[in-house]
């Protein structure tokens, strides 16, 4: 089983959490998510976490209620109860997590310091590595060859 601190590793730039302050704009955000091609950002005040915005937040509270995204701050749209997961869970923690609450993001706290951010996207990509390298070990054992 995969745990969150194997699956960081294999992502690029994996030590890189993009991040904005409550106070900017969310138009501020969604460029910086659309430049980095992310989903998600951690709002931060100070050295803590305040929430996080993600592209799902900017399109039920900004276009949907017909907002400025120049003149919207982001801590009116941000969620601010933030789950997260922690370096040593596993991919299938995430996952279940993930589902429950119906996120697509969660930030990786070690040490109440942010880590990494581990999406939807990265878990479905570890499982479909899993299971090819499954399937591949079963071609070998109905072969009877050795990897």
């Amino acid at each position: 089983m995969t745990s969150v601190a194997q699956l960081l590793k294999t992502k690029p730039h994996n030590t890189t959490v993009f991040t904005v302050k409550a106070d900017d704009s969310v138009y501020e955000a969604i460029k910086l998510m659309a430049e980095k091609g992310i989903g998600a950002l951690v709002v931060t005040d100070g050295d803590s976490i305040a929430g996080i915005i993600t592209e799902r937040d900017y399109a039920r509270k900004v276009v949907l209620m017909d907002r400025s995204s120049k003149a919207t701050p982001v801590r009116d749209i941000m969620t601010k109860a933030v789950r997260f997961v922690r370096p040593d869970q596993t991919t299938d923690d995430c996952m279940a997590l993930m589902t429950e609450r119906r996120m697509r993001h969660l930030p990786v706290i070690d040490n109440d310091r942010l880590v990494g951010m581990v999406s939807i996207g990265d878990l479905v990509k570890n499982i479909i590595a899993e299971q090819q390298f499954t399937i591949q070990q079963l071609e070998f054992y109905i072969h009877g060859e050795r990897p």
